[in-house]
């Protein structure tokens, strides 16, 4: 690995230069030669957005988070000097070490780029403080370690526990299937745990026999267990599998951490879920996952009883998703770089980036998913967040609109699909005729959220569609098209899901529309008084982005406050539903948005422990969850 010569410091003061601070950034030359007429760039979610308010530099150029500065004219950067310069303007305050530059790159005389190395964000004039444990030490009551915990279980400790679980003599052709299917969970996830389960009798082990009984409904399970045997009625396929991991689990528990836990010898688990939606969203554009993690991730959620992955496909930074009408969308719609297509935002730097799935990973991702009874939930998030989809198919632009007319509250110019221009629904028609034949679930998920108010407001085609059609301003606007993209989907066989900002205007007709509550939690119980299924991630709870305690040194977004694992473990997200409209709220869901997840580190520490804090609000009973044995069994869990 060739080593970085160029070092960007990077601090902020919070009472200077402003109300919103100032940013002291200092470039260290590490190199053999000195440097001049370069340009520095770096990507921030803390935006400038004053460009005069800079010290000792030149502004250059801002795009979203990808900021541009110059040293003042004939200034010569030696080896082993600096140079620093102060940049204020900020649109917000900084609040955590991760409000800072998170990559950054040099761009020389010549035009050739020079990677720069950035670390945290330092913290002027005041106590940076380290960051809390952020679980209690726990406590167990009940020695068993099951996450989510049943909707109830009475049980008997064993001293000791089985080698392994095996299916009794005359188990279905299926049975076998599900039980091989959970060991292969077991391995990928903890590749060096003993096997828990085998398809051969295994000395010392315990036999497993299998009812299936309809009866039990969708998901449930019941375990009985013997000292000889351990029966496992289900009510479909997915309940056994259920069944199976929570028997996992327990040997698991028992096995490592035998001071805790114990396997039962006696007593009974009947369960089954709390609610239908159990839910996890990953954002795959602001950062790349290669299809091993997201199937990885699909592995933890299965772990958890999790049963829906909603995959973010495209946003500003990236169109993900191969589709064969429009190659320009793989091809110019990912690549970020100093001289590619996109320019670089939040991570990226001299190196250009890009990724997509092929259509055949793509199905090899659902039929993963799909063996572990996890529905892939699609989203191409329209009309707004549509940055990368607009340098990939110029020809959906209004040529007569003013370039930066409107910009979207992450800063991007001009970023939405024009709902007057007709191609946008010839291309869209394209990628959803592509998208029915990837992904059999009956939602496509439109996003539809966080269009700014002014969109649209300056094209001339949209001012002439708003008097042909009598619409009113940028939300009747975006109601027209949700509209369209409706019936669309809908002749296609397919009901629109989208953020709740899609019944905005007048949004689209409730039948089958299932919009997901996110800006905060008073807003679920509004879309359900309009007649729409709803599910429930509210920034302030389900999304793993944000800080999970106050102090400086915790990294992650803090724009919907701060989020500890006891407030997302505690929190009810069905409270304020009463009980007439208590069925609109379909399930919860977890929020993994990338712009903080720049390594996998930074993943596990914001994900875990509060993935499975909503794994268990999704699944178990209100009055049987308990924080405490939450804390001890959490621990357990495997890692991204």
């Amino acid at each position: 690995m060739a080593p970085v010569l160029f070092r960007l410091e990077n601090a902020w003061h919070p009472t200077e230069g402003g109300q919103n601070g100032r940013f002291t950034f200092t470039l260290v030359n590490l190199s053999d030669a000195a440097i001049s007429g370069f340009k520095v760039a770096y990507t921030s979610l803390t935006r400038v957005i004053d460009k005069a308010a800079c010290s000792n530099a030149v502004f250059v150029n801002r795009n979203a988070n990808f900021h541009q500065f110059a040293p003042p004219q004939g200034f010569v950067l030696e080896p082993g000097a600096s140079w620093q310069f102060t940049v204020a303007g900020l649109h917000r305050p900084a609040v955590h070490r991760t409000d800072g530059a998170k990559s950054a790159y040099l761009t020389l005389a010549d035009g050739s780029h020079m990677a720069v190395a950035v670390a945290d964000l330092m913290l002027e004039g005041q106590h940076s403080e380290p960051a809390p444990a952020l679980l209690p030490e726990g406590r167990v009551t009940e020695p068993f370690a099951m996450l989510p915990w049943p909707a109830e279980a009475i049980l008997v400790a064993g001293d000791g526990f089985p080698v392994a679980l095996y299916p009794a003599e005359g188990a279905s052709l299926a049975e076998l299937r599900t039980v091989e299917n959970a060991l292969r969970l077991f391995c990928r996830l903890f590749s060096v745990g003993h096997a828990p389960l085998a398809l051969a009798t295994v000395h010392e082990g315990r036999a497993l026999r299998f009812e299936e009984k309809a009866s039990l409904g969708a998901s449930a399970y019941q375990v009985t267990f013997s000292t000889n045997d351990i029966s496992i009625a289900y009510g479909d396929i997915a309940g056994l599998q259920y069944g199976l991991t929570i028997l996992v689990q327990m040997l698991h528990g028992a096995r490592i951490k035998p001071d805790l836990f114990r396997f039962p010898v006696s007593g009974s688990i009947s369960d089954a879920p709390r609610y239908g939606w159990r839910g996890c969203h990953l954002d795959v554009s602001r950062q790349f996952y290669p299809t091993h993690d997201v199937k990885r991730l699909i592995d933890i959620l299965a772990w958890f009883r999790m049963n829906i992955f909603h995959w973010h496909l495209s946003d500003d930074e990236a169109w993900r998703l191969e589709i064969k009408a429009y190659p320009e969308l793989t091809t110019l719609g990912v690549l970020r770089g100093p001289d590619e297509p996109l320019l670089p935002q939040l991570g990226n730097g001299a190196e250009p980036v890009g990724g997509f799935y092929s259509q055949d990973e793509v199905k090899d991702i659902v039929a993963h998913a799909m063996a572990l009874h996890v529905e892939v939930i699609p989203e191409i998030d329209i009309p707004g967040h549509s940055t990368a989809t607009l340098v990939a198919l110029p020809d959906l632009i209004d040529g007569q609109e003013a370039p930066d007319s409107y910009r979207s509250v992450q800063g991007y110019p001009n970023n939405a699909l024009n709902p007057a221009i007709e191609y946008t629904y010839e291309v869209l028609g394209k990628v959803f005729d592509e998208m029915v034949d990837l992904f059999p679930s009956v939602l496509i998920h439109i996003g539809g959220d966080e269009v700014a108010s002014n969109t649209w407001m300056a094209s001339p085609l949209a001012k002439k569609l708003m008097e042909d059609e009598g619409i009113e301003g940028t939300f009747g606007l975006q109601s027209y098209f949700m509209k369209r993209i409706q019936q669309m989907l809908a002749e296609r066989g397919k009901n629109l899901a989208g953020w709740d900002e899609v019944s905005h205007g007048g949004g689209v007709d409730p039948e089958g529309t299932l919009l997901m509550a996110w800006q905060k939690p008073e807003v679920g119980l509004e879309l359900a008084k309009q007649g729409y299924d709803v599910v429930m991630t509210p920034g302030q709870a389900y999304y793993l982005d944000m800080v999970q305690a106050t102090q400086w040194q915790e990294p992650g977004a803090s724009w919907a406050g701060t989020v500890p694992p006891h407030h997302t473990y505690t929190y009810e997200a069905v409270a304020e539903f009463p009980a007439e409209l208590a069925a609109r709220m379909r399930g919860v869901q977890a929020c993994i948005w990338s712009e903080h997840f720049l390594n996998r580190d930074y993943f596990n520490h914001l994900v875990f422990p509060r993935l499975p804090a909503i794994a268990e609000a999704a699944w178990t009973p209100k009055e049987r969850k308990d924080w405490l044995r939450f804390a001890a069994i959490v621990p357990l869990s495997p890692r991204y």
